[in-house]
């Protein structure tokens, strides 16, 4: 059954996010730091390098990357079709308005946000956004479901307790968005492929007969609180485009 693969994602999504590959992180005076992130903090982050741990400042972080993520590594790792087979989708980001074509719907976003690109992707997925400095991600994925909005937002926290440590269900609230009832499921747990970082999780699902479509916005849990209206308005601004002219948007 087609639906079965949306448990898929969140593994990819894990790796994308905290591969086993060393981060390279850029700071703002031109220096590059490689090595992998052991702790976050609302105002620095930890990084463990081949010299030892050092501490950096927030403000000093230009972007993160993953360097040694690239196209053929990924290919090896992920099911057949789910990025070498994939269709190639027309999206664009013009502003803070995020277009997606292939998908027909649209998102307004933060003025500091780009399109990611370079993560991994399951064959369900129509986009993955990220915030500049990569601290604070999006993704929105669709597949058909059989089932209820209830039983669906179950499938999505089953995925994610298989895929997390010290899963932990936070709290669910009802929402109109795009002029239909949604769910807002929050979550967290520890990244197993990324030094037991926690990490803290939104999903906004919507249905629409059996199409299920899941908005996914994540950071690593001491900045979520920050992010966190940020990521609620990304959500809430999802909307369908079909037949519709695009409206500019105003920054988050």
């Amino acid at each position: 059954m087609r639906y079965a693969t949306g448990l898929v994602w969140f593994a990819l999504l894990v790796a994308a996010c905290h591969p086993a590959a060393a981060e390279e992180i850029s700071l703002k005076d031109g220096t590059k730091i490689v090595g992998h992130m052991t702790g976050v903090t609302p105002d620095g982050v930890e990084v463990q390098t081949s010299y030892g741990k050092i501490q950096l400042k927030r403000s000093d972080i230009l972007t993160i990357s993953f360097p040694e993520n690239g196209t053929a590594r990924a290919a090896a790792s992920e099911p057949a079709g789910s990025k070498a087979g994939a269709t190639k989708l027309d999206e664009a980001l013009v502003g803070v308005q995020y277009t997606n074509r292939s998908g027909q719907f649209a998102l307004t976003l933060p003025a500091d946000w780009m399109i990611a690109s370079d993560l991994n992707r399951a064959p369900e997925t129509l986009s993955a956004l990220s915030s500049k400095d990569r601290m604070g991600y999006v993704i929105v994925m669709r597949e058909e479901y059989p089932g209820s909005l209830d039983s669906y937002k179950e499938l999505t926290l089953l995925g994610a307790r298989k895929s997390l440590g010290n899963f932990e269900e936070l709290a669910q609230s009802s929402r109109t968005i795009d002029g239909q009832t949604a769910l807002l499921v929050y979550y967290r747990g520890t990244l197993q492929k990324g030094s037991n970082l926690p990490v803290e999780f939104v999903s906004a699902i919507l249905v629409s007969g059996k199409t299920f479509t899941k908005v996914t916005a994540w950071s690593v849990e001491p900045l979520f609180r920050d992010l966190q209206p940020v990521f609620e308005k990304i959500l809430t601004s999802y909307h369908t485009t079909a037949g519709q002219a695009l409206a500019t948007a105003s920054p988050l």
